[in-house]
């Protein structure tokens, strides 16, 4: 008898699973609704070790009732698409990469941490997917230091490593535009070519040509917008970035009519034009 109640009991809870097959999460404060089985697709992650238990008196909620995670809601919705279909796709220059990693550690999701961290293939590091990690930098200088100390100072032999980032050069200008625009626009030369971004960035497209002298001592890691260029020359700038691997991405420009010469009635334009450069 107690054999037959035991069976029926076990029935029962087959038949009627705790959880229902809709589900709504509040992850930090950010609301998803998936369903069950995709919380428990992947065994012995979390979330298939929370929503699989037979009762779920034990896990939080929130006001209305909704299941509580007490982790990035942001980052949650890339950790569930991996649930989905065990894929991940990021957007380009998805700057969170650490971060989600350390998601993907605590959901225990060790497929979804090897995707993201980076390898070492030849004398680069490279991840799975095609945005390199934010981390890339730390591992870099590692490559470098061990590169120094088994080559003992010899410069050749060490790895010719690139860093991805943005430069941003931009200038002020003006010019005169003559009465009824019957004359031709006069521009004035460049005074000076402003170089804005990482201080090792720009250290290495220029070189000695960069004057540091209104931001000195900046660290290497450090970012800047006060350098600028010794030549006042665009063309030379923009032949610096494109043989640094460099390619423009966007540029913007402003004018504003400064004032009307008085015996001519040339109107004077100032400008100020930047230009993005990016290197994968």
């Amino acid at each position: 008898m107690a054999f037959s109640d035991h069976t029926s009991c076990i029935k029962q809870t087959d038949e009627n699973p705790p959880f229902p097959d809709i589900i709504e999460l509040n992850v930090g404060g950010q609301v998803y609704i998936t369903r069950y089985l995709t919380l428990v697709s992947i065994p012995g992650s979390l979330l298939w070790e929370m929503f699989s238990q037979k009762t779920e008196k034990h896990l939080a909620r929130d006001s209305k009732g909704r299941f509580f995670l007490d982790r990035d809601g942001f980052l949650f919705r890339y950790v569930l698409d991996f649930l989905r279909d065990q894929q991940l796709v990021l957007p380009d220059h998805f700057p969170e990469r650490r971060r989600l990693q350390k998601e993907a550690e605590y959901f225990k999701l060790p497929e979804l941490v090897k995707i993201l961290m980076p390898k070492v293939i030849g004398d680069t590091f490279q991840n799975d997917s095609e945005e390199q990690s934010p981390n890339i930098e730390v591992a870099m200088n590692l490559s470098i230091f061990n590169a120094l100390a088994a080559t003992a100072g010899n410069q050749s032999t060490l790895p010719d490593i690139q860093q991805s980032g943005f430069i941003t050069i931009g200038y002020r200008g003006s010019y005169t535009w003559g009465r009824d625009s019957q004359t031709d626009a006069k521009f004035r030369r460049v005074a000076r070519i402003m170089v804005c971004g990482k201080t090792s960035l720009a250290k290495e497209v220029f070189g000695e040509t960069l004057n540091e002298s209104r931001d000195p001592d900046r660290p290497l890691e450090r970012y800047t917008t006060r350098y600028y260029l010794k030549f006042n020359s665009l063309e030379q700038a923009f032949d610096r970035l494109a043989d640094a691997g460099f390619h423009m991405v966007a540029c913007n420009s402003t004018g504003t009519c400064a004032f009307v010469h008085e015996q001519t009635d040339d109107k004077i334009w100032t400008s100020y034009t930047e230009y993005i450069f990016y290197r994968e």
